[in-house]
């Protein structure tokens, strides 16, 4: 839901008919990804690349996945379909290194699996930019913030996540990254530094490409996954 209102906020558009076509997938059935990451939990995967199917089947020029811990499996994915799947970590890293040469250190604030799995830390290093992640006290308390949000607990969020930002901004970060679904919709906003929206960023990638802004990226790029 916050991907399609960052897409038609994105979209410059004064009528219904200047909007882009979107088919939603929308699957509860996808097994947990991060402890499928983790070992702990089943492959989600095969139900995923079913989705992106029916994507396709519907229409999709490429497709686009708004779970970060997903793209640890995005070369699974792209490898049956005959569309671009964009590479939301990339997107984040080329948009930081881009758009904010200043930044040296990054935090990430992104769920176990997708903190332990190192996507960040390689797409962040492949552009210079030095990954910061928390310790294992505030990576409970990231873990705990998204579940409360997935469990329409905001509040518990929006107390969890700030501080947790702002030891990372304290220990060097130019820029915390909202690595996660569900961190944006408990993190507005930091004291200093850059807070890096990836929801927003792949919202704005995938009007640039379906408006003609940008081209497509090539099929199979990704960050090792």
């Amino acid at each position: 839901m916050d991907l399609y209102a960052k897409i038609i906020e994105e979209t410059e558009a004064s009528r219904d008919q200047e909007h882009l076509e979107v088919v939603i997938i929308s699957d509860p059935g996808i097994a947990d990804r991060t402890q499928a990451i983790m070992g702990s939990g089943p492959d989600p995967a095969p139900r995923m690349i079913r989705a992106a199917r029916r994507c396709v089947g519907a229409g999709a020029d490429f497709l686009v996945m708004p779970c970060n811990a997903a793209h640890y499996f995005h070369g699974q994915i792209q490898d049956d379909v005959q569309v671009p799947v964009l590479h939301m970590i990339e997107e984040v890293s080329h948009w930081l290194s881009t758009g904010h040469p200043e930044v040296r250190v990054a935090g990430i604030m992104a769920a176990g699996g997708t903190v332990a799995c190192g996507m960040y830390q390689q797409a962040l290093e492949s552009v210079g930019i030095q990954p910061l992640i928390p310790d294992d006290e505030d990576q409970g308390r990231v873990t705990e913030g998204i579940y409360a949000v997935k469990s329409g607990v905001h509040h518990r969020a929006r107390q969890l996540f700030p501080e947790v930002a702002e030891r990372m901004l304290s220990a060097g970060a130019g820029a915390v990254i909202a690595g996660c679904t569900e961190i944006p919709l408990g993190l507005m906003e930091l004291s200093s530094g850059v807070l890096v929206d990836a929801t927003r960023i792949l919202a704005r990638a995938a009007v640039q490409i379906a408006s003609g802004q940008r081209e497509f990226p090539s099929i199979g790029r990704c960050c090792g996954t």
